[in-house]
């Protein structure tokens, strides 16, 4: 392994552990939540690189691990920790299952355009027209919003901001 990666691959790991760690302890107290959760993902994932540098420059020390039953417990408990939380997710069905925001989301854009307009305090007829200002151009007050978006030559995502935009 070139000097370089031995002398920072340790290093790297630890400080990025640290970031993720902070940053982990943040989110899960919901505090700084805008300016943690990028962080979070992101150096998460760049800390992956200096983990295999790492544990390729340890390698030998590292396969001793695995001869000694502390790391069979240590794999075997987190598998099932992860299971634990990943199961309810992996095993729901229907308008439940998922981010609850995503959710919500393709419930109101699969709705018909009457149905939201009492959500923004409007008569269909106002609600229609504030659409076709938008450019859906194809509105009409008993169609669903996601079809409007689609004869109006606009995505899902275009709805989303648009019905932001609309909020009072």
């Amino acid at each position: 392994m070139p000097s370089l990666f031995s002398r920072y691959a340790t290093p790297l790991v630890t400080g990025l552990f640290l970031v993720s760690l902070i940053s982990g302890i943040a989110l899960f107290f919901h505090v700084g939540t805008a300016a943690f959760h990028g962080m979070h993902e992101w150096l998460s994932m760049v800390l992956i690189v200096p983990f295999v540098l790492h544990v390729w420059k340890n390698w030998r020390a590292f396969l001793t691990y695995f001869k000694r039953l502390p790391m069979t417990i240590s794999l075997a408990l987190s598998l099932v920790a992860g299971l634990v939380f990943a199961w309810p997710s992996l095993t729901a069905s229907g308008t439940g299952a998922g981010n609850p925001q995503i959710a919500m989301i393709t419930l109101v854009t699969a709705a018909r355009l009457g149905d939201v307009a009492a959500l923004y305090h409007q008569s269909e007829d106002t609600f229609l027209s504030m659409l076709k200002d938008k450019g859906y151009t194809a509105a009409t007050a008993d169609m669903p919003l996601n079809d409007i978006a689609t004869a109006s030559g606009k995505s899902e995502r275009d709805l989303v901001m648009t019905l932001v935009s609309l909020k009072n």
